[in-house]
């Protein structure tokens, strides 16, 4: 039976604020779950950058693969399709995944990323202020277009592991009033995006589909901060990407 481990991006894992919980994949687990699939979510460190969270996900990996029982399918969104790369290319895991599916990941890195640095790391120095304070930020520069370039050129993908990507769009008209910036950003330089990351940058593999869903609706966050926004049956398209990975996967077998 193929198992499904569903890795977070930034600020994923069930962070807490208070009273207030955050699960990435919001009921997307459990309809992956209800279709007979085992499941598995991951919790890594929510900001920190690629290399410490890649290793924090082949640990927690590790504990789950005596529970599993035939592929596993990995499907990252966001930051943690860059996690999901650096593990498999470099921490001895490709042996045990079948398969990596992508979500809207910045595989070229994203411009909103290189003007977060510029602004408020260079300019206004918030980036150094929050290293003094303690803070892991190091998600943010690993982000930049300037970084990905170099992450891609020395993290190769691994024979034997099938790679899959997923990217989503919708015009600025559609996104929320505090995405609009960050979408207007990402369109100048690089195009239709779901306003944090761009369609052209998560384009990996084999490039399955184009959602028509902003960032947070690939999670099945629905409404943020204001009106309701139905993206649609997100669960499902995530049910789609797994059985065409696995028809792939039943036909390489043959």
């Amino acid at each position: 039976m193929t198992s499904v481990v569903l890795h977070h991006g930034l600020l994923g894992g069930g962070m807490k604020v208070g009273r207030l919980e955050w699960s990435c994949f919001r009921n997307i687990d459990r309809a992956i779950a209800e279709d007979g699939y085992p499941v598995f979510v991951s919790a890594v460190h929510p900001t920190a950058g690629v290399e410490k969270r890649a290793r924090q996900l082949r640990k927690w990996m590790l504990t789950i693969l005596p529970k599993l029982d035939g592929p596993i399918i990995l499907i990252a969104h966001s930051l943690g399709g860059l996690d999901a790369r650096f593990m498999l290319a470099r921490l001895g895991m490709a042996g045990h995944v079948a398969a990596l599916a992508t979500i809207c990941t910045p595989h070229r890195g994203s411009s909103l990323a290189d003007w977060v640095v510029e602004h408020l790391g260079r300019r206004l120095g918030a980036l150094k202020w929050a290293e003094m304070m303690g803070l892991e930020v190091g998600a943010a520069t690993d982000l930049t277009t300037e970084r990905c370039a170099i992450f891609n050129r020395e993290i190769l993908d691994v024979p034997g592991v099938k790679y899959y990507s997923v990217s989503a769009s919708r015009p600025r008209s559609e996104m929320p009033a505090f995405a609009r910036l960050s979408h207007s950003i990402i369109f100048e330089a690089e195009g239709k995006n779901d306003a944090l990351v761009s369609v052209r940058s998560a384009k990996w593999g084999t490039y399955l589909t184009n959602w028509h869903a902003d960032h947070w609706q690939t999670v099945n966050r629905q409404s943020v901060l204001g009106k309701p926004r139905q993206p649609g049956e997100i669960a499902d398209k995530y049910l789609e990407v797994i059985r065409t990975i696995e028809e792939d996967l039943r036909t390489d077998a043959k």
